[in-house]
């Protein structure tokens, strides 16, 4: 048995054994790089370029998100980080499964080590589940389209693929930040009001960007019921939030839009050239009632023009390549382009009677 300092809560591993001599633990401060460099490994292999870095791995592990995430670090007999899982309770009954495995090991050996560790993510999301009292857990894993090595062992591990994402990403120019075209006529797009004197934001404009995206993405794919608690707490885990990222739309007067980005941190490339920051469109939502007015471009307009005052050189985006509303249309027409694609895996876990219950 072994506890998790990011839940509080023990957790029983009953999984497939590691290679003799490997071990296992929560990782601490002192693993982030290790985590980084091993996380930048796959990256490569997998998509062709890293891109993780230390603020968000750290803010992950031992940072803000601490509260709602469950870690595993695997090192070989050597010492070495060989494998990490990551299970973030992003919402009840549902929980986000990362697993990555050194991309440099031999496939007896990496497939050894797959096993042990989505055994481990189930019975971390067991113990979520548990945690919040819920009947069921809904798994959801991704992988970068083309890694069979990765979807091999999701599918052997009981996940099934069932969307692909396009992560699109937009230039900026430095004019853009006053000449880009203004909302139609009675639409508006404002930042969430502040408080001047503590710079907390309105928690009635909070309230409108929530209850807008949720309107808005109810008919979508993989949409579930976020508290308005939880989506507040989980945008503030990422290193990347601002206050100031977060936009709300009106037209004529009443909500009718959102668009919450973040900050993505300019990192240093393999050949240690710095990278300048670029902005990420992590929500954008349009309320039904007030499609066909502009609003979504209004926003997406409002998020380059801010990228570019602030000296960055692209906005990056997420869309569904399955999207009902042709939303990849808009980004096309505006200029994003696809840069690459990743993959939704789903697994249901249905909670057996708790042993130790009673």
């Amino acid at each position: 048995m072994s506890a998790d300092p990011g839940r509080g809560a023990p957790v029983v591993r009953d999984v497939p054994h590691l290679p003799a001599g490997w071990s296992s633990a929560t990782p601490v401060d002192a693993d982030v790089e290790d985590l980084v460099r091993l996380l930048r490994r796959h990256e490569r292999e997998a998509r062709g370029f890293p891109g993780a870095d230390s603020e968000n791995v750290a803010a992950e592990v031992t940072g803000r998100g601490m509260r709602t995430h469950t870690h595993e670090i695997v090192r070989d007999d050597h010492g070495r980080a060989r494998a990490w899982v990551s299970c973030h309770d992003r919402a009840i009954e549902r929980v986000l499964v990362g697993v990555t495995v050194d991309p440099d090991l031999d496939d007896a050996v990496a497939d050894q080590v797959a096993r042990h560790c989505f055994g481990v993510a189930e019975q971390f999301s067991t113990a979520i589940a548990r945690e919040r009292r819920a009947p069921r857990s809904h798994m959801d894993s991704g992988a970068f389209a083309g890694d069979e090595r990765q979807g091999r062992w999701l599918s052997e591990a009981g996940f099934e693929l069932v969307r692909d994402w396009w992560q699109m990403s937009r230039p900026v120019a430095e004019h853009e930040q006053s000449s880009l075209p203004a909302p139609r006529e009675g639409v508006q797009v404002r930042r969430v009001r502040r408080d001047d004197a503590v710079g907390m934001p309105d928690e009635d404009d909070l309230r409108d960007v929530h209850r807008m995206l949720e309107v808005s993405f109810a008919d979508h794919f993989n949409s579930y019921r976020e508290t308005f608690e939880e989506f507040v707490g989980r945008l503030r885990e990422d290193p990347g939030h601002r206050w100031d990222h977060w936009w709300l739309a009106t037209v004529d007067g009443e909500p009718a839009g959102a668009l919450v980005a973040t900050t993505i941190t300019g990192r240093v490339d393999d050949d240690g050239a710095p990278q300048r920051d670029s902005s990420y469109v992590e929500y954008i939502g349009v309320d039904s009632n007030a499609r066909g007015r502009g609003v979504a471009k209004a926003l997406l307009h409002t998020v380059i023009a801010d990228a570019a005052a602030r000296g960055r050189n692209k906005v990056g985006l997420e869309v569904d390549a399955d999207s009902p509303t042709g939303a990849d249309g808009l980004y096309t027409s505006m200029g994003w382009q696809t840069a690459y694609t990743t993959q939704s895996w789903h697994k249901e876990l249905a909670l057996r009677a708790d042993p130790s219950a009673g």
